[in-house]
């Protein structure tokens, strides 16, 4: 009988830092062989078989030494035969403006929804339940993407590039920089059966393509003020620019970074003290 380690990370951080932690946790955890993680109103919970446990490496990540004070691990064992019982448990549907379900394989819908999109529950930040991901989202519902060219950098589960194929985008490209994250992109763009995704390994500075309609990124603020000249430099003349990944005390550096390169700003969604932004190249 094999037996799975829950590995439970309590992020103590101010707001506006939690979800850059969680975000490097999660990479780097993947990185030792974690397969498995959910958010948690405490931080993150992780999972990784008990054989490939070993708790002395997640005291040398590098994450642990430069946040050390505001991350805090504790572990318990998780049976085999209660697994799939504890990820169904934990894992609960996603329905967004009564339009569009994110659900697992496990789950079966009660009734019939636009758009239906199945994910395999193993990264927090890909399944719905991050309030970034609901607001972008909700936001793609508006917009038409119908034979449109489609970025989504920093893909994560893939979710959003599937929500696009769906709304009949002509082309995704589904970029992320963690080779675990392309890999689970994959599955999901197979379990979909979408037609018209590309998934590709790297960052932004690596996609060749350019005039793209749509450029989509839910990362964080950091990354957004640094490669927001990249999107608009591959963007199209009057493509959007939709980004999130961004607390709303934190809205005036994004908006400025705009301004800079001529982004125009449209319209903006809000929902826990998080954003999601929407600008056009003029």
């Amino acid at each position: 009988m094999k037996n799975t380690i829950e590995l439970q990370c309590t992020i103590h951080a101010p707001k506006n830092q939690r979800q850059e932690i969680s975000d490097i946790l999660i990479a780097q955890l993947a990185d030792l062989g974690f397969t498995g993680f959910l958010d948690t109103n405490e931080g993150l919970n992780a999972y990784i078989s008990e054989e490939s446990f070993d708790f002395s490496e997640i005291k040398q990540l590098s994450v642990v030494h430069i946040f050390g004070d505001y991350v805090d691990f504790n572990q318990k064992i998780i049976k085999d035969k209660n697994w799939n019982e504890s990820l169904e448990k934990s894992f609960n549907p996603v329905i967004i403006n009564d339009e569009c379900i994110i659900r697992a394989p496990f789950h079966k819908p009660e009734k019939v929804f636009s758009y239906d999109i199945i994910i395999e529950p193993k990264m927090s930040f890909g399944t719905g339940h991050h309030v970034t991901t609901y607001l972008m989202i909700q936001a793609m519902l508006e917009m038409q993407l119908e034979d449109k060219k489609i970025l989504d950098i920093g893909c994560g589960t893939g979710i959003l590039s599937i929500l696009a194929d769906k709304k009949k985008a002509k082309k995704v490209l589904a970029v992320d920089n963690n080779e675990w994250a392309y890999t689970n992109t994959l599955e999901n763009i197979k379990i979909n059966h979408t037609k018209n995704i590309t998934c590709q390994l790297g960052t932004v500075n690596d996609i060749k393509e350019d005039n793209f309609d749509f450029i989509l990124a839910n990362i964080n603020k950091n990354v957004l003020l640094k490669d927001i000249p990249r999107y608009t430099e591959i963007l199209a003349l009057n493509g959007i620019l939709l980004l999130s990944g961004i607390y709303k005390n934190d809205m005036n550096d994004i908006q400025r970074k705009a301004l800079v390169i001529d982004l125009q700003y449209k319209k903006i969604l809000e929902k826990d003290e998080w954003v999601t932004v929407q600008f056009e190249k003029k």
